[in-house]
Order: C-alpha cells, then structure tokens, then sequence
C-alpha cells in the first residue's frame, strides 16, 4: 500500500510542478518520496519540520553565499552552520531535501524572490502530496478487537491452568507455552495499536496501546506467579491454597474487557485474611513454601491493580 502511495505521489507531485512551470520539477517528485511515511502523524510532522528546516537553509545559506559568494568553499561553510542546528532544531529529516534545494541557488549563482518562491513551491507540493496521500490509511480497528478477544481468551486459559496445577499437580497444564504465545500476540498487538494511535492526526486515541501495554504487564506478573505456583507445596497451606485456586478460577471467569477488577481486589483481600488467621508454620519447609505463597498473592494484587489503573484512565466505552 505504502510502495503505491509513494509511485503515485511522486508522480503527481512531478506533473504538478511541471504545471506550473517550477524549476527542477523533478525535485518534488523525490520530495514526496522521502515524505510519504507509514502513518498520518509522523507524515504531518515530517512535513513541518522539511518546512521550518528549508527555512532555516535557506537563511543560513543566504549568509554563506554573500559573504564567500556562490561556490562550494560556502556551501561548506552552510553544512558546517546548518546541520547541527537543525540536528537541535529536531529537524534531522529536513537537512537532505533542504540541502538539495539550497544547491539551486548556488547552481544559479544567486538566489532571487523568484528561486526562493521556486523552492518553496516545490516543497510545499512534496510534502501535501504526502500529506494527502497519508490520509488513505486501512482501518485496524476491527483487527485491534480480534487480538484483545484472542490475548484475553488466552490469559483465562493461563489463569485456569495456574488454578488446575495448585489443586492437582499432576494435571498437565502448558502455563509455559501460554506465557509465550501470549508475549508474541502482545508484542505484535502494540505494535498495530502504536500504528493506529499515530494514524489518528487530530486526536489522542492510546485506547488500544495502554490496553495491550496493560496485558503485557500483566501477563510479565503471570509469568512470575507461574514460576512460583511450581515451588508451593500445597499440602502445607491447604486452606489458603484453596482460596487462591478459587480466586483464580473466579477471575478467569469474569476477566474482561469491561471488568475493572475492583470486585475481585475484595476477593483478594478475604484469601490473605485467610492467609493471616491459618495456622502457624510449624516446619522450615513450611514456612518457606508459605513464603511463596505470601508472594504469589502480592503478585496477584498487582496483576488486579493494573486493571484498575487502566479502567480508572479509560472507562468502559467500547461494548
């Protein structure tokens, strides 16, 4: 789509400046080249910067070229002065096209209204047809719903499984080839949303990036929770054990989009209640294995405060 965009951009932009009888028409053509990016946002942006950056060239090398005169001693000096100004200027992508421009005038030994404006004009239609052409972009919308449907499926899988291993661990359940099917669905997930938030050129939609950048914490928690669910002894803690294993099957039940996990947070704060009032260790191999599940629970809060933090920041509105 981008490789189409960018043919036929750049061929637009060549007829257009042929039209109205530009100097270098060409120049625009490779213009919109460099310009058409892969999203609205970063094209827009890209566009400002060439704009401010070709000013910027242009008044630098207006001093260069009338003090040293028209040859490449100044257009030395105008690099010397121009690119790491516009390196602090964050106008980094503007220094070539810019560059190129400027070479106009020192080929015209001078630079009259009349080139100025040509250079101008030239930009200006690079970048709008890059602009424009940016404004074509698929809808990933739908594709963003199917991921956070198949990464959520997944992530009650894994809670299930946690939940099947503390009370048989007998029960074959792959929690670790979940863990990594999950983090390379996340990894693309974000990248697709990052995509999406920045194709949105006038508005702030991080809806989707904040959501999949929350599943992946919290799938970084299940991965830690899966290792120590694997070193308890459950015999050793069985009433605490059976609040955890129930908790972890309730919240897989109700693990939603929508959800935002206070309810369960209560649920927690009752299994450590029990986890305080049980019995006291009365072996070191029970006390360790405690221990881990004192963790495992500290861990689990964290993996609902997530979600609380993210439903707090963006209410339920896609339903």
């Amino acid at each position: 789509m981008r490789t189409i965009k960018t043919a036929v951009g750049s061929a637009i932009a060549i007829m257009l400046a042929q039209f109205f009888n530009l100097a270098s028409p060409t120049a625009a053509g490779i213009i919109t080249l460099l310009s058409v990016t892969n999203t609205k946002r970063s094209s827009f942006e890209t566009g400002l910067f060439r704009i401010a950056s070709l000013a910027l060239a242009c008044t630098i090398s207006f001093l260069c070229f009338t003090l040293i005169g028209y040859n490449a001693i100044a257009f030395g000096f105008y690099l010397l002065f121009f690119i790491p100004l516009a390196v602090k200027g964050k106008m980094s992508d503007g220094i070539p096209v810019s560059s190129v421009l400027v070479t106009h005038f020192l080929i015209a030994k001078e630079m009259t209204i009349g080139l100025l404006l040509n250079a101008f004009l030239l930009l200006f239609i690079g970048v709008g047809i890059a602009w424009l052409a940016n404004l074509f972009m698929p809808d990933v919308t739908k594709e963003l719903k199917e991921s956070q449907s198949i990464i959520d499926d997944k992530i009650r899988q894994l809670l299930v499984g946690m939940s099947f291993y503390l009370s048989d661990k007998d029960t074959v359940v792959d929690c670790d080839n979940l863990l990594d099917k999950l983090k390379v669905a996340l990894k693309q997930s974000e990248t697709k949303a990052r995509l999406h938030d920045e194709n949105q050129l006038f508005s702030e939609d991080s809806y989707y990036l904040d959501y999949f950048t929350m599943r992946r914490l919290q799938v970084n928690i299940l991965s830690k929770m899966n290792q120590v669910i694997k070193e308890i002894e459950v015999e050793d803690s069985r009433v605490v054990v059976t609040g955890v294993e129930q908790l972890l099957l309730k919240t897989a039940s109700y693990f939603s989009e929508e959800n935002d996990a206070k309810d369960l947070s209560k649920e927690l704060t009752a299994v450590l209640v029990a986890y305080r009032e049980a019995d006291l260790p009365r072996t070191r191999d029970e006390f360790e294995h405690r221990a881990k599940l004192y963790q495992l629970l500290n861990e689990f809060e964290r993996f609902l405060e997530l979600k609380t933090t993210f439903s707090e920041k963006h209410p339920p509105r896609r339903l």
